[in-house]
């Protein structure tokens, strides 16, 4: 059985959160292109969005790291 450092556990998440977010940044955006937006209102949406559920994930990686500590 393999072992892994906490390093590539941390680099495996991040990289997970990182697809999930960009999965929910593209919804938003094609959400946001069948409402008729622009493509800035398009972009501005998905970069808020990507952002927002990007710092949702680590504060709730966050507690999860602190609660199982």
């Amino acid at each position: 059985m393999a072992t892994y450092s906490h390093l590539t556990i941390v680099l495996l998440v991040l990289a997970v959160d990182g697809l999930f977010c960009l999965a929910v940044g593209a919804a938003a955006g094609i959400l946001a292109r069948i409402d008729g937006a622009s493509q800035a209102a398009v972009l501005t949406r998905c970069g808020i969005v990507f952002a927002s559920a990007f710092t949702l994930s680590l504060a709730l990686l966050t507690f999860l790291a602190a609660a199982l500590r």
